[in-house]
């Protein structure tokens, strides 16, 4: 008897140890649970990461002879752009732009400050562009007439545009500043010149400093 005693003793004894043993560990996983982040922590994380891209980009551009759109292809290539061309609802026929004659088409609206050539078309959604490339010849030291009639049909708060142009040797010039104020509310940056034959690394290499990063 005593000695089956004993034994129950031994037997009760390794049971109450192994109940608080095994209550001990669950105490301990209770009191260091894994940290799981809030949905609004993991969404403000994902923010940080993730690259803030420019927006989408717009190429558009008006060509009389075929220089300008031949930039504003490479341009739109080069930034993963969509493209656009100003298009006149009565082509400029070649006595149209004899820039040597002062009772041509051309000459006379340059000559007149309330000219507004009409276009054929428009840019659909307009708003879902952030950037617009924004190319066209130098006549007479100018942007076309053309350009102001696009500048005026758009509402271009909040967006950037950035101008180019080509010609045979003028410069820019005044050309963009002189259409900054029809794009009130714009960001509008520095433009450059191109000369008719610029090459693809030339136009790239611009694109490629201005920064752009394009949404799809």
């Amino acid at each position: 008897m005593k000695y089956l005693s004993a034994i129950l003793s031994v037997l009760l004894l390794a049971c109450v140890l192994t109940a608080c043993t095994s209550g001990g560990n669950a105490e301990i996983i209770q009191n260091t649970p894994e940290e799981t982040p809030s949905q609004e922590e993991s969404a403000d994380a994902a923010n940080e990461n993730t690259p803030n891209d420019g927006g989408k980009i717009l190429v558009a551009y008006f060509s009389a002879t075929g220089n300008t759109k031949a930039v504003a292809e490479k341009a739109a290539d080069a930034a993963g752009a969509d493209i656009f061309e100003i298009v006149p609802a009565v082509p400029y026929t070649d006595d149209d732009l004899d820039y040597g004659n002062d009772n041509s088409r051309t000459t006379q609206e340059q000559n007149d400050d309330s000219a507004r050539p009409e276009i054929s078309g428009t840019v659909e959604n307009m708003e879902q562009y952030d950037t617009i490339l924004l190319g066209y010849p130098i006549w007479w030291g100018q942007a076309p007439k053309i350009m102001y009639t696009f500048m005026e049909s758009y509402d271009f708060s909040g967006k950037t545009i950035i101008p180019f142009c080509t010609s045979g040797s003028s410069p820019i010039g005044s050309s963009d500043e002189n259409m900054q104020g029809l794009a009130e509310g714009a960001d509008w940056l520095e433009g450059i010149r191109f000369p008719g034959g610029a090459s693809d690394d030339e136009v790239k290499e611009w694109v490629d400093s201005l920064g752009l990063s394009s949404q799809e």
